[in-house]
């Protein structure tokens, strides 16, 4: 029986697309072995990528000037991978921190070039996102780095910054296809896979052109932008299941009626859950209003010895993967575009009978 699973990654990812994978695991289209087996430089699975790639600028309205990057490593690797690309040696960039994965991203940046924290929400517990009008930004900074939605903290950036003519890069793993984007907006765009794209391992780049070729010397090349956009990201063997995977997702979301389809789905899933939340006298959510996330919702018990309970009776009904972050306690939802709007439902009807259990 398959469960609602809310972990915030890997995640759920969708019936249709694992059911298809299943039917084509050992027999891939005629070819009598696994997608997993074929080469990755052969036609058949060359046809895979481009066909991955074109859904995907469909979906995002790309434009022709950025280049889509599917490469291994996770986000992560893309802590240093970005400034070691777009900054030289003692250059400066700018970084907001609203949570743990951009505190990741300044010290890793911080390895490589001098970093200036130019709002920092950590003086309020992290809950929401300082006001632009405040930040303190480099005159000459070679960027500014955002993390859009912090996984952990379940906080949301209501805004894209403007950063005029200093490029704007931002980790949207945990939000990019959850609704509509302004590519256009953005110097670089990095997401890890295992949120909306698919599974864990496969991290997509979304680069403009005119910030190629700004990479360091000693950068080695398979981390060098430019050279896998001219290797159309295979410079080396890419995580080819993954991205096989991501183009059945992408093929999905197009079948749901595309961003802006999904994107009406994901408001109403996360008000659903934030409105009971609020509502219950029972559940507390710490994030301010205009900075909750669509994806990734952290609640509160009255006590914190209730939670191993609510876990353990969620999974015994179905609903698994709600345990917070462990640098923070809690619990969590994560409401991503392949849960059901019945899912969020069932949670929330669990919460309540739970409630009225353990006053």
């Amino acid at each position: 029986m398959r469960v609602y699973n809310f972990s915030a990654g890997p995640a759920t990812l969708p019936l249709p697309v694992l059911e298809q994978a299943r039917a084509e695991l050992t027999d891939w289209n005629g070819s009598g072995m696994s997608v997993m087996e074929v080469s990755h430089r052969g036609r058949a699975f060359g046809a895979v990528a481009s066909c991955a790639e074109a859904d995907l600028r469909e979906l995002l309205a790309i434009p022709d000037h950025y280049r889509v990057l599917f490469l291994a490593g996770g986000a992560t690797l893309q802590f240093s991978a970005i400034p070691l690309n777009l900054a030289a040696e003692g250059a400066t960039a700018d970084y907001v921190n609203t949570g743990t994965w951009s505190g990741k991203a300044i010290a890793d940046g911080a390895r490589y070039l001098n970093v200036n924290v130019a709002a920092d929400a950590g003086g309020g517990g992290y809950t929401g996102v300082p006001p632009e009008a405040l930040w303190h930004r480099s005159r000459d900074a070679a960027y500014l780095h955002y993390c859009a939605n912090e996984t952990i903290h379940g906080v949301e950036f209501p805004f894209v910054p403007d950063t005029g003519a200093t490029p704007l890069v931002a980790d949207l793993s945990s939000t990019i296809l959850s609704r509509p984007l302004q590519v256009t907006r953005f110097g670089l765009i990095y997401a890890g896979a295992q949120k909306n794209i698919g599974p864990s391992g496969l991290t997509i780049v979304i680069v403009r052109d005119d910030l190629l070729g700004r990479a360091r010397e000693s950068l080695p090349p398979v981390l060098n932008y430019a050279v896998q956009a001219k290797e159309g990201s295979m410079l080396n063997t890419p995580p080819t299941f993954g991205w096989y995977l991501a183009g059945l997702v992408f093929r999905w979301l197009k079948a749901q009626g595309g961003l802006a389809a999904i994107g009406a789905i994901n408001r109403a899933k996360a008000e659903s859950l934030y409105a009971y939340i609020d509502g219950s006298g029972y559940y507390t959510n710490r994030v301010v209003p205009s900075c909750r996330s669509w994806m990734n919702v952290p609640f509160g018990l009255p006590r914190a010895e209730l939670e191993p309970l609510f876990a353990r009776e969620a999974a015994q009904a179905g609903l698994v993967g709600l345990e917070g972050h462990r640098l923070v306690g809690g619990m969590r939802a994560s409401l991503y575009n392949a849960m059901p709007a019945e899912g969020v439902a069932a949670l929330v009807a669990f919460m309540r009978d739970f409630a009225s259990r353990h006053p």
